[in-house]
């Protein structure tokens, strides 16, 4: 069964500053990885499951393309972070805990 997730504020802030710094990079770059990022949320929403568990009960999707992962919890269907997978996983945890 496809799940409905929503994505908190704070998830949406990440997403926006890596838009803004694809697309500074190149036009059309920062499109590219919306895309990506809403190809990744889909598969997440299609087989919510489908991703292990890396952090008490969130679970890691990958973005295809570009070197982010989208944190998530399957239980109440809601993605907290889509983090730079070079970043501090301190960083990461701190949000989710």
């Amino acid at each position: 069964m496809a799940a409905e997730l929503i994505i908190a504020p704070e998830a949406e802030q990440d997403i926006d500053e890596a838009y803004a710094w694809y697309e500074g990079q190149r036009a059309g770059l920062g499109e590219d990885f919306l895309s990506r990022v809403d190809a990744s949320i889909q598969a997440i929403c299609r087989t919510p499951e489908m991703h292990q568990v890396v952090h008490e009960d969130y679970r890691r999707g990958l973005v295809r393309r570009f070197p982010y992962a989208v944190f998530y919890q399957y239980a109440n269907e809601t993605v907290y972070c889509v983090f730079h997978t070079s970043r501090d996983p301190q960083k990461w945890r701190q949000r989710l805990s």
